[in-house]
């Protein structure tokens, strides 16, 4: 089978879906993999790194559509007319790649049209056979450490207890709300750079993950038991819930340097957990650097894209953290989608085998249908 690689399209892009070293592996299987010159530049993976792992190396965009049975991309096919990149996937062809189909449900309309098969990346089940192929925590790990990058270098204090002849500077103390992937690693690489870390998170169950790594876990009063689903995402709460979320949350902030939030509930807008007028209760000087700005922010002064200055707190919006880590991000996610590949074709012929799980999971559309029942749901409710 003829595996595709194109340029990643969306603007700031800089990952590329397959490594020189991943498109080797899926050679050694007996794939053939096309790349489009340059697809790996931004991310440090040059044209001669991909002939050398066996690649055919095509220099003009559309060529790399052609005649591939599978096309692997990071971000979701874009549409602009006849031309645009998802009208160059064959028909009948299979398409890899994060695509959030109940968020993008024109997007899902197209693809079935177009009788593609697709598979999401973010839909991959949170099992242990599945550990491999999970881009979200992949991604999610890279942006809790760059966003604790981002806050002790707008931080106008050191993060670690500094003793000098001048006196004892006493640590930034640093508050992390929601404790999933992001936010545990945000919690261990706030800690390595020295700060004093709590962390707030609904879900009782991640109590041990964050005092492992040596944070203190700030809880509601009453525990939330049905607080995450079977995959273990947090849920939407209840309205009573979110008020007293705020309460706690607003009476952490005045005793915190920095806010590094995390929070995202699956397939919906980033729930508010800071408001502006909360944002008024930290120190001058302080920071927040919001991780769901792409999903419009945990704090209601979030500009996506942005920073911005709320009396006297920098609020922190940034949406391109993962490309700024593009090489590592490349490699993370390159693995992921070539274990998920193996998985899906493992004789080198896709093999829709809906009683894997990870498979039925994933599928978004087939044979111009919408498999994936939330999304198919909610185009119905929308038609």
């Amino acid at each position: 089978m003829k595996v595709g690689v194109p340029l990643e399209s969306a603007e700031g892009e800089k990952r590329v879906s397959l490594t020189p070293e991943g498109a080797k592996s899926l050679i050694e299987k007996g794939f053939q993999v096309a790349v489009e010159s340059s697809a790996g530049d931004a991310a440090g993976f040059s044209d001669d790194a991909y002939a050398s792992a066996g690649a055919e190396v095509v220099g003009e965009g559309r060529s790399v559509f052609e005649g591939a049975q599978i096309v692997l991309k990071v971000q979701g096919p874009k549409e602009s007319g006849s031309d645009g990149e998802l009208a160059r996937i064959p028909e009948g062809a299979a398409l890899i790649a994060f695509l959030f189909p109940a968020s993008n449900l024109k997007t899902v309309r197209r693809l079935c049209e177009r009788r593609v098969t697709s598979f999401a990346m973010d839909l991959i089940p949170r099992i242990t056979r599945a550990q491999s192929m999970d881009a979200l925590s992949s991604m999610s790990t890279i942006a809790g450490y760059k966003g604790a990058l981002l806050a002790a270098g707008a931080l106008p204090k050191f993060f670690p207890m500094l003793m000098s002849a001048a006196g004892t500077l006493p640590p930034a103390r640093v508050l992390v709300i929601g404790a999933g992937v992001a936010g545990l690693q945000a919690i261990a690489t706030c800690k390595r750079l020295g700060a004093v870390v709590e962390a707030f998170d609904v879900r009782p169950a991640v109590k041990e993950q964050v005092e492992s790594l040596g944070a203190r876990f700030v809880a509601l009063e009453q525990a939330i038991d049905d607080a995450e689903d079977a995959s273990g995402y947090a849920k939407e709460v209840s309205q009573d819930t979110h008020v007293k979320e705020l309460e706690l949350i607003g009476s952490r902030l005045a005793k915190n340097d920095v806010v590094i939030t995390t929070a995202l509930i699956p397939g919906k807008r980033a729930p508010v957990l800071i408001t502006k007028e909360m944002v008024r209760l930290m120190p001058r000087g302080s920071v927040i650097v919001d991780l769901a700005a792409t999903n419009g922010g945990n704090c209601e002064a979030t500009v996506p894209g942005e920073t911005a200055k709320v009396d006297g707190v920098t609020v922190i919006g940034s949406t391109d953290l993962l490309s700024g880590m593009s090489s590592d991000a490349s490699r993370m996610y390159s693995k992921n989608i070539t274990e998920f590949l193996l998985n899906l074709a493992p004789e080198g012929e896709i093999q829709l085998n809906l009683e894997d799980p990870i498979i039925r999971d994933t599928l978004v559309t087939l044979d111009g249908k919408v498999h994936h029942e939330p999304t198919r749901l909610k185009l119905e409710k929308g038609a």
